[in-house]
């Protein structure tokens, strides 16, 4: 698809920021993508890219997806009121999904941005791309209090199994309380990791983390084709009891399938970056995503029925060897996974801080260190505290699945609008008003999950 040049708000320094301040700050880039600096790809030229086979991308974007997310959607299901409600809303959804991963990578060859962010700055403008940046930030910082709280799930049904108390008597020992172990394997390993300015060596734990995905899928679905005697499946409905009973269930999809933040380095760091290919890859990584949450989602929900866990591991018996092996997966990746999440936020807030002093990275050299480790230490505190004292992860789930709602829908249909709006006099009209018509669909759709989860969660407060 030819390049298009892109006027509108293209340039940082319209708005009278500095144009280089915080760069690699900026620079929010999936650790396991290896592409070419902005600058070399330039002098290389529109027709060239990174070192990324078409295979390999689609492994990337689906390594992006898939995550400790899956371990929500069995609930889900159960939220959305049965398998077929809770299918059909999955695949309805993904038709959007993927369309957004689309529209993110025209923006950003149209605009030569190669970031998330950096996408939304050139093509929606200043404002538009601090909000982005600060919902990135938010989002980052609540996944990070999930991971967490993950975390003390499954820590509390392993200790369990050797301390050998009942699961509903609790633990007397202090040392296998779950705000101890939290705490403690959180000072212990994530802390460590967290600290570094660069994150590279994570890449070498996306492997073991996507065998852990695919593990625990694997465990659910044989458990449901072979159950345990002792596990006895509730209700099972075959239809939403209301419309905004499926609607309810839409967070914990969009949380699950949102990639879209770290798809636009991995379509930059492609062989061949065109729009084209990069619709097949998405497709691609998106249908195996979608089997393995529906998998999951299915089996899960009709394994427990409404009586299943928002973490549906937890629903599962403690001494059960197999699930007791996917927890030890689900902890692995999730200590691999937060610093990975809590650089993204670093990164933006980085940014942010830098442009607003109006300085660049080398005139900042001697702060960074000092700045980057009290960042560090008051985000990794702060998340702790917040974990330990909200148990329930679908509470955390809910709201952040609203801010990927933004990040599927609201600001690549900004991008759409804004594209299109700068291209009116070089297309079809009937062309033209059809994409700006469908960037609207997906803002307003966007903005209907965002708002009724923020909805949701002020009442569940006010009710709490």
């Amino acid at each position: 698809m030819a390049q298009t040049s892109m006027v509108i708000n293209s340039d940082y320094g319209d708005w009278g920021w500095s144009s280089d301040a915080g760069e690699r700050a900026r620079l929010l880039q999936s650790p396991i993508v290896d592409g070419a600096p902005k600058g070399e790809e330039e002098e290389r030229g529109a027709t060239n890219g990174g070192t990324t086979s078409t295979l390999g991308a689609v492994f990337i974007v689906v390594n992006a997806c898939l995550g400790a997310g899956l371990l929500n959607f069995p609930a889900a299901f159960s939220t959305a009121g049965g398998v077929a409600a809770g299918v059909a809303l999955q695949i309805g959804m993904l038709v959007f999904i993927i369309s957004g991963l689309v529209i993110l990578a025209y923006c950003s060859q149209a605009s030569n941005e190669r970031t998330y962010q950096e996408v939304v700055w050139a093509v929606c403008g200043k404002l538009t791309g601090v909000l982005c940046e600060v919902a990135i930030a938010v989002y980052t910082f609540g996944t990070c209090i999930a991971f967490l709280i993950i975390i003390g799930d499954q820590q509390d049904k392993i200790i369990a199994v050797f301390v050998k108390e009942s699961e509903e008597a609790g633990s007397s020992h202090w040392y296998t309380d779950r705000k101890f172990t939290i705490s403690l394997t959180a000072f212990l390993f994530i802390l460590p990791l967290s600290i570094p300015r660069e994150i590279g060596f994570q890449k070498y734990a996306s492997s073991l983390s996507v065998l852990g995905t695919w593990y625990v899928t694997a465990i659910i679905v044989i458990k449901y084709i072979w159950p345990d005697k002792e596990m006895f499946p509730g209700d099972i409905p075959t239809r939403p009891t209301s419309w905004m009973a499926v609607f309810n269930a839409m967070p914990t999809i969009c949380f699950g399938f949102q990639c879209h933040v770290s798809s636009v380095p991995v379509f930059n760091s492609m062989q061949r970056p065109k729009v084209q290919t990069w619709g097949g890859v998405v497709t691609a990584a998106m249908v195996i995503a979608l089997c393995v949450y529906m998998g999951t989602g299915i089996c899960g929900f009709l394994t427990f029925g409404v009586s299943v866990n928002p973490d549906v591991l937890l629903s599962y018996p403690s001494n059960d060897i197999p699930v007791a092996i996917a927890r030890v997966f689900i902890i692995i990746s999730v200590l691999t996974s937060y610093p990975i999440l809590h650089f993204c936020g670093r990164a933006v807030l980085e940014g942010l801080w830098l442009r607003y002093k109006g300085e660049t990275v080398e005139e900042d050299v001697a702060r960074e260190r000092r700045r980057r480790v009290l960042q560090t230490v008051t985000w990794f505190l702060l998340t702790l505290l917040l974990a330990l004292f909200i148990p329930d992860i679908g509470k955390v789930i809910s709201i952040i699945g609203g801010l990927a709602a933004c990040f599927i829908f609201v600001f690549p249909g900004l991008c759409l609008i804004q594209a299109k709006l700068s291209e009116i006099e070089e297309v079809k009209p009937s062309s033209w008003w059809a994409l700006v018509s469908y960037g609207v669909l997906l803002v307003t759709l966007g903005a209907f999950i965002f708002g009724q989860t923020t909805t949701n969660a002020i009442f569940m407060n006010l009710a709490a």
